[in-house]
């Protein structure tokens, strides 16, 4: 599974639905609208996941093909994909100012991907236990009125995800949005990288024994 970072919220992952031989299915979180300085993801998408309503997480019109798009909590089999998204939310007031964002969980690969959306505070237990064990997290850590770093710090130990991919943070052309950076985060959690990778490439058979494994990527 290729994972690349696009700004914002927006993920873009490929991967094998059937074994090494199989087709690709390419699919992309949040990609955003432009207005927010930040180029937004022009590529082939098979599916596309929105957390939120909010442009900085909805504008599937700019990707090419014709992606089935999933915007509403429930599960969901694509193209080889199990899908489950449920409601949880998107602020600091229990949904109060921005309504709930969808936290999606996608099985692929043989691999628990967990991805927070726009989430601003805690889940329930019962969420906890749906996420909890994620091979791969995608955690917001910038958002002023959502997680902060000891929040998202906390909240990633409590899932035990294997490795963890901050995201939703202050980037260089970033503007009508304001984010914090990765340092809080950084600090918190103790082992973020020297330097951002490119991309990761992740295998099942190569992160079976990673804890809490913090990748961060520059933005594509």
């Amino acid at each position: 599974m290729h994972i690349t970072y696009h700004g914002l919220s927006c993920i873009k992952m490929i991967a094998k639905t059937a074994g090494r031989g199989s087709d690709d299915v390419r699919i992309v979180f949040a990609p955003f609208d432009k207005k927010f300085g930040l180029r937004p993801l022009q590529a082939q998408a098979d599916i596309v996941l929105i957390p939120h309503t909010d442009p900085a997480y909805n504008n599937p019109q700019i990707l090419r093909g014709t992606p089935i798009i999933i915007d509403l909590p429930g599960e969901y089999a694509v193209k080889g994909v199990n899908i489950i998204g449920f409601d949880a939310p998107a602020d600091l007031h229990e949904g109060q100012e921005r309504g709930n964002t969808i936290v999606f969980i996608v099985d692929v690969e043989g691999m628990k991907v967990v991805y927070l959306g726009a989430l601003g505070g805690t889940l329930t237990p019962d969420q906890l236990d749906l996420v909890s064990g994620a091979d791969v997290l995608f955690v917001p850590v910038g958002d002023k009125e959502g997680l902060d770093g000891k929040s998202a710090e906390t909240l990633a130990r409590q899932i035990e995800a294997k490795l963890i991919i901050p995201m939703h943070y202050a980037t260089k052309g970033l503007k009508n949005l304001s984010l914090r950076d990765t340092t809080d985060f950084c600090s918190n959690i103790g082992n973020c990288p020297a330097e951002a990778e490119e991309k990761i490439v992740v295998k099942s058979a190569d992160i079976a024994d990673k804890k809490m494994d913090v990748h961060l990527l520059e933005v594509s």
